[in-house]
């Protein structure tokens, strides 16, 4: 039976979005604009076949909705999802007769209904093909993981869903071969195999072997534990796992339906029939899917962005069977990822049939294999280029695993990662109370494991509660004739609609000197901008309703080179020289000009943006509860667009669920319409985005173009260089990074330096603050250049980088004067616990072993500014009250976010009041309690925070002096008891005056940090030439203590957009902080590296550059090369040049001579 995943029971809550990483089914067909060209083979396992028609109404009979069919009395319905009474688990053995004296009650067919949907659960194989045949389009459901996604996402509709869960099908036989029902969860198939492969020789599990490969990289692990075999198959997903390997095994499918009986099916070519259809007619059942393996070799290769819980880019099953001589008698190639459906390459196999396995057959294969697998230049999913190589080059992995019996390349182990953690050792003098120093645990660390902690979207329904929807532009620049809101009126569930006319106060939020409307009135510069909004009684509606009349789209930039090229700028432009840079170029031995691109990077907290508005009292009062950085911004926002003044709003931030600094000006935008909603309808209105509306609405890290032209002697000193930074802010300037030219030296002392930047205007949703804030793109491409200059002389980098950092006492090019001492000892510390000179030799000889896999590394250091260049954000408060108990109860302005501020909090105050952190407690942040904070940004909480904390503190301890001289050996509640009875207040408030950091633009000198922190890092990897695949080996850290034309986001969510996993983290992955660095500039030492830290990881991108370095040398390819970041495992690949890449770069342009082909 085909596995299709048990939908919830109507009125039950709706599965949530699957788990990140997990494959997004159901989608479009090729061409169709939403959500944009689906990677190779988008969906997961078990969604119905597309274009079917709705089922038609279910059988007659049925009881009223919700009510069981009749029989004898049951103990109730089940709760939601859970499975049928006495139903034994898919692939568990039948149960046996009732013991003596117990009544059993017979399985029977349920029946539930809803408004729309009506849900059967058969319990026999001849019911459930009575069933199909009855109603061929319904869809059977068995772990939900596509239906469910598309019935919520995508708005589908099933009259009638069939859940096969109680039908016989899901047992397992062994003889002949190996049989599986078509309902076994692939997590149960994988554990099959796996028994089969324990209990038989090698030659005869080939078939399983390569099967459990694809099943191990399939989605997740909750995926496959409910996902079905028959689902995955009759999905027919272009870039299926298992198919081409199921295909290329010859196995054989039974299928049952009422006209036809049982019969069987080879699943070959001609069972695929094109995108996401196959031979199986609608009234069909996947019964069971059958395997007879036989002496063969059997592989099984896949490319995707992400080592797990990724959809592949490209997949193979390959078979071949050799007789004597090694002569070629069967072979079976099948890929996915390349056509809309599992493509067997025939011609190809036909090619070798009769041939010796070698490498004269092999360069025919290829010949034959690039003219038979064809993908257009437009192809949907894009990659054409990599995808084809894929083709040629997973063929010839296959080819040598074959010919030597044994994978040929070396890989790495796949045992769990190694670490290493060191906690600083602490004085023996200290007190066991003093937490300070001490490893300590973060506070809401058990409640955020058990799932206990409260966010935003957890806290209780306020009676009358609301919801709101956003009705967004679909037009990147248009002028609005109109908002028609009468159909969504009319709908069932919509109580109202927020336009721009229903704002009281304030329709527009100011930033660096330009407004963003809240709601868009004339004229929308973007997609996705909020145009007014659904108000909802309970689920959100009534979007697709609300018509919005738009006049001829208008010009508009949508890639940034536009933007360059118009010179479409946001004001001011920044700069800043130092010394003659056209002398010091001049004067130079090379002169060597390049550019890096740096892609956008989504913020991806796991908690979206939310806000809940809650009118109170009787004076337009507001309680927000918010998820922000920056509460106090929120408060003003509200308070402004509201028309009250901000002693009115109170905002509550319990903590976040991540941020990154994605949750301050979008956040408070967000708040501020909702606060409009609730300040209408006098009711509670929550907002909480969606993923996919999260990552369309609020924007992300700055894309930048980065070009540099350097010149630099034979020695490797560079004595000039010029930058220019191209920012992609977006349609408004938000908060855009022009300050990335501070940090263009990073750790480097160049002579002669020019940067400028510049935020430009595009027709994209707004990008803003994350974490770094333009840091990383800045020193990235100075790390960029460093690395063309090795390569130019053909140097080691990290030399280069010697020659270059800064030494002694030294100034910035901004005047700021510093002692690189730490920077040096980070990096000497790192090249001491690496052993540098024999890890590069080893990595040279590796290299020179292995053709198509090489390694490289990278050693990358980092000097930081820590605190804010304005000045006025340098400050931060603080309210501590002590109880007559001797508790004590801390608010201070700083948000948490996960970054553990609160615990830190604990630590300051146990310290100075010298009481165990668990007397200690941290509510919440509120601006009610601390008023004027600032946001948790840049580093700094921990810094402006814990000195108003310890401010208040040490009030709070002078006055019980009195008491302590009395009583000196009495305990702290003693003295907090004593201090209630004199009198005395056991309340304070505390106060940070920051640094006055200041940058002057027009004398392009000042002091915009409080100090710099400094660190360094090693990173090696492997890289697979043939795929672009990576493992990071190794990383050693020593700190201080994709957009359509037409603007539409593409990658929506975690199926298109890849955040690293655990698969990531480095097989040794060892920190060591700086000993003895000691920070006169902070409260006990404390280091900003919340955001240093982040761009070391960019060594691992440039040792990644290192081994393609390595693969082009292998070509007779020397010098500079571009390799954008992210270093994709597309880019990776072709920018190794391998010979595979090369003939389809060659074969491309021959047959389209307008496309001018990449550079290798």
């Amino acid at each position: 039976m085909v596995g299709r995943t048990r939908s919830p029971e109507p009125g039950s809550p709706e599965p949530g979005p699957p788990e990140p990483g997990s494959p997004e089914p159901g989608s479009p067909e090729p061409g169709s604009p939403e959500p944009g060209p689906p990677e190779p083979g988008s969906p997961e396992p078990g969604s119905p076949e597309p274009g079917s028609p709705e089922p038609g109404p279910p059988e007659p009979g049925p009881p009223e909705p919700g009510s069981p069919e009749p029989g004898p009395p049951e103990p109730g319905p089940p709760e939601p999802g859970s499975p049928e009474p006495g139903s034994p688990e898919p692939g568990s053995p039948e149960p046996g007769p009732p013991e003596p004296g117990h009544f059993v009650l017979p399985q029977q067919t349920r029946w539930f209904r809803g408004e729309r949907v009506a849900w059967v659960s058969p319990v026999s194989l001849e019911e459930l093909v009575l069933l199909k045949s009855t109603h061929p389009q319904a869809p059977l459901v068995l772990g939900n993981t596509a239906l469910g996604p598309e019935m919520k996402f995508r708005g589908a509709v099933h009259p009638l869903l069939i859940s096969p869960s109680r039908v016989v099908g899901c047992n397992v036989g062994v003889s002949p071969g190996v049989w599986v029902g078509a309902g076994l969860s692939l997590t149960q198939v994988q554990m099959v195999l796996e028994a089969r492969v324990e209990a038989l020789p090698q030659e005869k599990t080939e078939l399983y072997r390569a099967l459990l490969h694809q099943l191990r990289a399939l989605a997740g692990q909750q995926i496959r534990n409910v996902a079905s075999l028959g689902g995955n198959i009759v999905s027919a997903l272009p870039n299926s796992d298992l198919n081409p390997v199921l295909a290329a095994g010859g196995c054989r499918l039974r299928v049952a339906s009422d006209a036809g009986g049982s019969r069987e099916v080879p699943l070959d070519q001609d069972f695929f029939r094109g995108f996401r259809t196959t031979l199986l007619g609608a009234a069909d059942v996947l019964v069971d899917v059958m395997s007879y393996p036989q002496g063969e070799f059997v592989r099984a290769f896949r490319q995707a962005p992400r080592k797990e819980n990724a959809l592949a880019t490209v997949t193979t099953g390959m078979r071949v069977v050799l007789g004597p001589g090694a002569v070629v008698r069967d072979v079976q190639l099948y890929y996915g990822g390349v056509g809309p459906c599992t493509l067997r390459a025939a011609r190809t196999g036909q090619a070798l049939l009769g041939r010796p396995w070698g490498e004269a057959m092999l360069q025919e294969a290829y010949s034959v294999l690039l003219e038979e697998v064809v993908l257009p230049p437009g192809a949907v999913g894009g990659k054409v280029g990599f995808r084809r190589s894929l083709t040629l080059s997973l063929l010839f992995k296959f080819y040598l695993e074959v010919q030597q019996a044994l994978a040929l390349m070396v890989r790495p182990d796949p045992s769990p990662a190694a670490s290493s953690r060191a906690s600083r050792e602490v004085s023996g003098s200290q007190s066991e109370q003093d937490a300070v120093g001490r490893p300590v645990m973060h506070r809401s660390a058990p409640a955020q494991a058990t799932g206990e902690a409260v966010y935003v979207d957890d806290t209780p329904p306020p009676q009358g509660e609301l919801f709101l929807a956003l009705v967004t532009s679909t037009r990147p620049h248009a002028s609005i004739l109109g908002v028609d809101v009468s159909a969504a009126l009319r709908l069932p569930g919509v109580l109202d609609v927020v336009t721009h006319a229903d704002i009281p106060g304030h329709k527009a939020r100011s930033f660096m000197g330009y407004e963003e409307e809240l709601l868009a009135d004339k004229e929308v510069l973007s997609v996705c901008l909020s145009v007014c909004l659904s108000v909802c009684l309970s689920v959100p509606a009534g979007v697709e309703l609300v018509e919005v009349g738009w006049c001829t789209q208008l010009w508009c930039p949508v890639p940034l080179q536009d933007a360059v090229q118009r010179e479409s700028f946001f004001l001011p432009r920044r700069r800043i020289e130092r010394g003659d840079v056209c002398k010091g170029l001049e004067t130079a031995d090379h002169v060597h000009s390049g550019e890096l691109r740096l892609g956008g990077q989504e913020h991806f907290y796991m908690e979206p943006q939310s806000v809940l508005v809650v009118p109170v009292g009787e004076e337009t009062e507001f309680h927000v509860y918010v998820s922000s950085q920056a509460p106090t911004i929120t408060q003003e926002a509200v308070a402004e667009t509201l028309g009250v003044p901000s002693n009115r709003v109170t905002c509550h931030v319990k903590r976040l669920g991540g941020a990154f600094g994605g949750k301050v000006t979008k956040t408070s935008i967000l708040a501020a319409i909702t606060a409009v909603a609730a300040w209408k309808t006098g009711r509670a209105v929550r907002c909480v985005l969606e993923r996919g509306e999260d990552m369309l609405i609020t924007g992300a890290r700055h894309p930048v173009l980065g070009r540099y032209q350097v010149g630099f002697m034979e020695d490797g000193r560079i004595t000039a260089a010029d930058l220019q930074y191209y920012a992609n802010a977006g349609n408004t300037v938000d908060e855009s990074p022009l300050k990335m030219v501070l940090h263009m030296d990073n750790a480097y002392n160049i002579p002669n330096l020019r940067g400028r930047a510049v935020a430009c205007r595009t027709n994209l949703p707004s990008n803003t603050a994350f974490r770094g804030f333009g840091v990383p793109q800045a020193a990235a491409v100075v790390e960029s250049m460093i690395t063309d200059v090795a390569l130019c002389l053909a140097r080691p980098a990290h030399q280069i980088r010697e020659v270059n950092m800064y030494r002694g006492l030294s100034v910035t090019h901004y005047g700021m004067r510093f002692d690189p001492e730490n920077l040096w000892r980070c990096w000497e510390e790192v090249k001491g616990r690496v052993g540098l000179g024999p890890r590069l030799e080893a990595l040279r000889s590796f290299n020179q072993d292995h053709r198509w896999r090489k390694r490289g590394a990278a050693l990358i250091p980092i000097k930081y500014g820590v605190a804010f260049s304005e000045a006025f954000l340098n400050q931060a408060a603080a309210l501590v009250h002590v109880y007559k108990d001797g508790s004590v109860l801390v608010s201070h302005g700083g948000a948490e976010m996960g970054q553990g501020i609160h615990t830190k909090m604990q630590q300051v105050v146990s310290r100075e009041l010298g009481v165990p952190s668990s007397q200690v407690y941290v509510s919440e942040t509120s601006t009610a309690s601390v008023p004027n904070s600032c946001p948790s940004a840049a580093s700094y909480g921990t810094d402006a925070n814990g000195m108003a904390v310890r401010d208040a503190c040490q009030k709070l301890y002078k006055r019980l002096e009195p008491i302590r001289t009395k009583n000196p050996k009495g305990s702290w509640d003693s003295w907090t008891r004593a201090a209630f009875l004199e009198k005395i207040s056991l309340s304070a408030t505390g106060f940070f005056r920051g640094p006055d950091c200041y940058m002057d633009w027009e004398k392009m000198e000042g002091q915009p940090y409080s100090y710099f922190t400094y660190g360094a890092c090693y990173s090696e990897v492997e890289l697979d030439c043939l795929t672009g695949d990576y493992r990071t080996l190794r990383t050693d850290i020593v700190p201080m203590r994709s957009f359509s034309p037409g603007g539409l986001l593409y990658s929506r969510g975690p199926s298109q957009y890849k955040i690293p996993a655990v698969c990531d983290v480095p097989l040794s992955f060892n920190v060591h902080l700086l000993p003895d660095s000691n920070n006169p500039h902070a409260i006990y030492s404390s280091k900003g590296i919340g955001e240093p830290v982040l761009f070391l990881g960019s060594s691992v991108f440039y040792a990644i550059k290192d081994a393609v370095s390595a693969a082009r040398a292998e070509s007779g390819l020397g010098g500079a090369f571009p390799l954008d970041s992210p270093a994709t495992p597309e880019r990776a690949c072709l920018a190794c040049a391998t010979p595979f890449s090369q003939r389809v770069g060659r074969l491309s342009w021959s047959l389209h001579p307008n496309i001018t082909p990449s550079p290798p």
